[in-house]
Parts: C-alpha cells; structure tokens; sequence
C-alpha cells in the first residue's frame, strides 16, 4: 500500500495543474433568488380577542405545527392538514389584550386581581360566554383597555408568542416572523395592519406591541415603529389589510387629523408601509366593478356592504378601498407632491382565526372555529357581519358563506430566513395568491428580446437586463418602449391556467389616472374573437361532484409584451395578475361532503388568481 500511495504522488506531480479562469459553478456568486417561499402573512391564533373568546383553543404551538405540515386536531376534533406546508407564516395576534383567553382558560392569578378580568371569569364559569364577550366588545368600542392598570398581564403573553417562534423557527427549512395586528377601528372602519420585524427575540423582546388603545392614528404607530427602529437597531414593516371595510377611509389623501398630505407624509408612508393586504378571507380588494367596468375578472370575491356593521357603503367610499385604485391616487399624489404614498407592493393572508392557515378551496376551515367544517348550517349562515346601530339595514349583513378561502403570500427570497423574507418583502419582490400556489415570474426593462421569455437563461436575462417585481424603471436613453417578460406555472396540485394579464396604470398630462388590462398569453387556441374579444376558456366543473378536469388551460404561460401605449413622459405601473381556469369553490366543496344544500345565492365554483407586485415607470421630472 506505501508503494501505491508513492507512486499516486508522483503520478500527480507529473500532471499540468489545471488553470481556472472562474468559478465554475454559475450560481456560486448568485445574488437572487431562484426559490419562491410560501406563506401567510396574517394569522391568529387563541391569543387573539376574537379567536379565543369564540371558541378557538390552539394555541401557537398548533399554528406553527400545522403550517409547518404536521397533522393537528382542530377546535371541532378533527383531523387537519396541508396539502403542502407552507414555508414561513406570521403569527399575527391582535395586540389588544394579547392573550386574553387562555389567560382566563388558565385562572391566571394576575388577571382575576382585577375587577374586569374577575367579571369575565365569573361569567364564563357561569356558562355565560357571550355576556364575556360583550363586555370586550363594548371595551374596545370605546377605545378604553379594561386591563391598563395590569400591563404584566400583555408583557407575560408576548414573551409566551416570542418564545413560541423561537422555538419553531428553522433557518433554512421554517421561518416564524416575529409579529402582530394593530387593530385601528375609529367608528368601527378597518385599518387594521399586520406589524412585522425582521429581528429575533433579542431585540423583539424589548418592546410591548403597540395598540389601538394608545391611538387609531397610523402615523402614531409609525412613530412607534421608528422609535423601535432607533433604540433597538431593528427593522419592521407594517401591512395594511384590504380595505373593503373602512368605508373610505383606508386610502383616502388626507390625513387621520384632516390635513392634506406632504412630501414627508407620502415618502415616510412609503418606507414604512411598503405593502399591501390585496386578499383575503373577509373578501378580495383588487379592484371593484364600479371602479373598473371595462374589466370582466373585477367583481370576484367582493365584500361592499359597509363597515364593521355601523355604517352602510357608499359608492364614493370605493375608490379609497380598492388595491387598484389606490395605487392609481398614488401616481396622482406623486405628481402632486413629488413622492408617492401608496407605492404597495401586494400580498395575501388568510386572516383565519382559527390558528389554521388554510386558504384551499378543498381545505377551508373558515373564518373563526364556530364555522369550522360540519353539516351545521351555521357554516352557510354564520352573520360575520350584521348591523350593530339602530340606523343601520340589514343590507349589511354577510354570511359566511361569502367567506373567501383566501389568500397567500408569494415571496423571491434566496433564504428561507427572517432576514431574507424581510428583505423580500421590504423590496417588494412578492405576489399575492387567492389561495392557489401559481409560480410568477415578472421582468421589466428596455432592452428585452422576444427569445429571452423562453430562454434557458431566462433569469439572468430578467435580472440582468431588467427589473423584478416591486422595481422601478427610468427612462431610456435610446427612446425605446419598455418591454416585459412573465413566466407563469401552474399549481402542483391545482388547476391550469386560463391567462396572463397585464394592468397598466397611467397619469396623462392633467395628472388624471387612467387603467387598462390586457391579454398577453392565453390558454388554448383560437379564443380571441373577430372583435378582438378573448372568448372564455370554458367549464369542466362538475358542482354536484366538487370535482374539474385539466383538460383545458395550460400548465405553464409564458409573456413577452412591450406596451403599444407607451408615452415616456406619463408616470405609470405595470402589475401582473394570472387567471386560473374554472374550479370548485369551498361551498360546492362542503356541499358534497356533507351533504348538504348550499345558499342559492352562493357561488360555487371559482377562477384563482395570483397579483404581482407592480414594476414603477419613473419618467424624467420636467
């Protein structure tokens, strides 16, 4: 063996070293990501007021266990589980008397030291939980927290949630983003927002959530976060919820005090709230028939009945409210002031209060536990909303059965990481799904060529010869239109697809905002007709069954397209949405698994849908 190993040495030596000129390797150096990380950015568990006092009993452990793919009991005892697990989720509880119920589960001894805490106790015990749950809700109506006198009580259940994530987050395999839901209702409108960081328990640690007890107005939250910011070295973001339920108020340009917006007002807006909520349960808040007519895809999944059951809707309440259209009075705004307030990139949450995150049709497990799967027809007819003042219609009234199993967050990230998913969703390279897991690609720039949308390079052609999702473009030099490449992929275990569209917004020179939608790939041939008019896909949706065929649409669309319309000197955005074919909604779903007659105004089948994060055309300031 010595003489063997002599001679290799010597053969060796004998050899030409070879020369390296690179890496070999072509993603060694890589700076983006080539993986697509699944998630939900807003998630309740037990802890949350509205969870735990109506009926909810898992706690974080069983969130974090069943996003990350395990097999749980649900509240009603049956067995649940993903059809894949998700990557990352935020466990997004309701800083409001943060874990009111479990405290009260559990007799804690600090929170029946006071008179309120003793109160809610004693009516439970007394087989009274809706007197409990009054008195919460008249408390947080009134903006007065019950427990100010005992803020032990938030501190012990906020270190119970950091150690929770801690515990569950995996580098690399899981992320638990540390986080929370300020939960702003000034006359009962939502404006709500998800607070998310990108720091761990070190620094999270060191600061209670901020709640609407303190103060309804956003821009005191934002001094919050940046006092965070400032003191603890840290990052954090906050997420807007659609804002279909705060009739009008969640994007209109002025102020919580009235006053008009700023330059400082729009680009501190912009840093601090770079995102957008655009799906989820309690409705879809892309855009609405009446803000879009001219587009066929608009009125899906809409909830526009009126507030938190105080206030009927009206129609100039929708322009504030809307995705769609709050980007459009952004690019106003911006060509007011300079910077834009509603620059939002867009994901989606299932804003489930059940600890479950389950946005499948086939798999939805409702909006809170009393409306868990069962042939109760309280499943259907569960008033999520109904009128709360005298003056109020009954037109305001939703049934669960309007309930939308929806949404989920698509991010590029190159880790599966706190700091890379931030980082993510910070830049805005993310995309909202209403609940199916399409795969979405999105490239601007100048320079593109028609081979590059199917080339076997196609993300090095799309980074470097362009922008992603969430990035802006500035003029050429060459005077050229901008082009765009979209790659789009079907679900695994979902449905083809019908389309890809592209939403252009633009301002013209009075700084009017304009939209408009076009077709850019189809699934299936010869399905425009003579007037230019792209046919529908079709149907293989069996109600009765709950079942569909792949047997129409494609698996993948891809997309180049430059802009016929292009004018260098008009602001404007482009955003992707891509259009499943026909499949079963939850209700057809339920309907034959129990058995069960649906609503006769409840629809039953559904076309998915993902929304990418816009690219920004800046043009040159005059």
């Amino acid at each position: 063996m010595r003489n063997l190993n002599l001679a290799g040495v010597a053969l060796a030596l004998m050899l030409p070293m070879p020369v390296i000129a690179a890496d070999y390797s072509p993603y060694a150096n890589e700076t983006y990501s080539r993986q697509v990380l699944w998630g939900d950015t807003h998630l309740h568990s037990s802890y949350s007021l509205d969870a735990g006092m109506l009926g909810n009993r898992l706690g974080p452990e069983v969130a974090y266990r069943f996003a990350r793919g395990e097999v749980v009991e649900t509240n009603l005892g049956e067995k649940a589980r993903l059809v894949r697990p998700l990557d990352f989720i935020v466990l997004a509880d309701h800083s409001e008397n943060l874990g009111l119920a479990p405290m009260l589960a559990e007799a804690n001894k600090d929170l029946l030291a006071t008179g309120f805490g003793r109160q809610l106790f004693d009516h439970i015990r007394a087989g009274e939980p809706e007197k409990a749950f009054g008195m919460i809700v008249r408390a947080v109506a009134a903006g007065e927290d019950p427990l100010k006198d005992a803020p032990s009580l938030v501190e012990t259940m906020w270190q119970r949630l950091i150690k929770y994530a801690e515990q569950y987050n995996e580098p690399g395999k899981f992320t638990a983003l540390l986080g929370y839901e300020w939960t702003s209702l000034p006359q009962a409108n939502n404006l709500h927002r998800v607070v998310v960081f990108r720091d761990n328990a070190d620094r999270v640690s060191s600061i209670l959530p901020y709640s609407s007890y303190e103060s309804n107005d956003p821009e005191k939250l934002w001094d919050w976060m940046e006092d965070y910011e400032k003191k603890s070295g840290g990052r954090v973001l906050a997420i807007p919820h659609n804002g279909n339920l705060s009739n009008g108020l969640m994007f209109k340009t002025e102020r919580a005090d009235g006053r008009a917006f700023d330059a400082e007002y729009a680009a501190r807006r912009s840093r601090l709230e770079p995102l957008v909520e655009v799906t989820q349960i309690k409705g879809d808040g892309e855009t609405h028939p009446l803000l879009s007519p001219d587009d066929e895809f608009a009125d899906y999944e809409t909830w526009d009945k009126g507030n938190f059951g105080y206030e009927t809707k009206k129609p100039e309440m929708l322009r504030y409210e809307y995705t769609r259209s709050a980007l459009r009075l952004g690019l106003e705004q911006q060509g007011q002031l300079g910077e834009n307030p509603f620059k939002l990139g867009l994901v989606g949450g299932t804003d489930s209060h059940t600890s479950l995150a389950t946005a499948g049709e086939d798999n939805f497990f409702g909006k809170v536990s009393i409306v868990e799967p069962s042939n109760n027809p309280q499943r259907f007819y569960e008033k999520l909303m109904r009128p709360q003042a005298p003056n109020v219609s009954e037109d305001i009234t939703v049934m669960h059965w309007k309930a939308a199993a929806s949404g989920l967050a698509a991010v590029w990230a190159k880790e599966n990481t706190r700091d890379s998913i931030f980082d993510a969703l910070e830049r805005r390279e993310v995309y909202a799904t209403t609940g199916s897991r399409i795969t979405v690609r999105f490239f601007g720039g100048w320079n593109f060529q028609e081979e590059d949308v199917n080339h076997s390079d196609f993300l090095q052609r799309g980074y470097g010869k362009g922008v992603p999702m969430g990035g802006d473009l500035f003029p050429s030099a060459n005077g050229v239109k901008p082009s765009f490449l979209v790659s789009a992929l079907k679900d695994p275990d979902g449905a083809n697809l019908d389309r890809i569209q592209i939403v252009k917004v633009w301002t013209d020179e009075a700084n009017q905002s304009h939209e408009k939608v076009y077709d850019v790939a189809l699934g299936g041939d010869k399905r425009k007709s003579w007037l230019g008019k792209v046919k529908p896909v079709g149907s293989t949706v069996d109600v009765p069954q709950a079942s569909y065929a792949n047997s129409i649409g494609a698996a993948q669309l891809n997309a180049y397209w430059i802009d016929p319309d292009f004018d260098a000197k008009q602001r404007a955005l482009y955003y992707v949405r891509v259009i499943e074919i026909p499949t079963p909604r939850w209700t057809a779903y339920d309907a034959k698994h129990f058995g069960v007659v649906a609503p006769i105004e409840a629809e039953m089948t559904t076309q998915e849908r993902a929304y990418t994060s816009p690219i920004w055309y800046q043009p040159k300031p005059d």
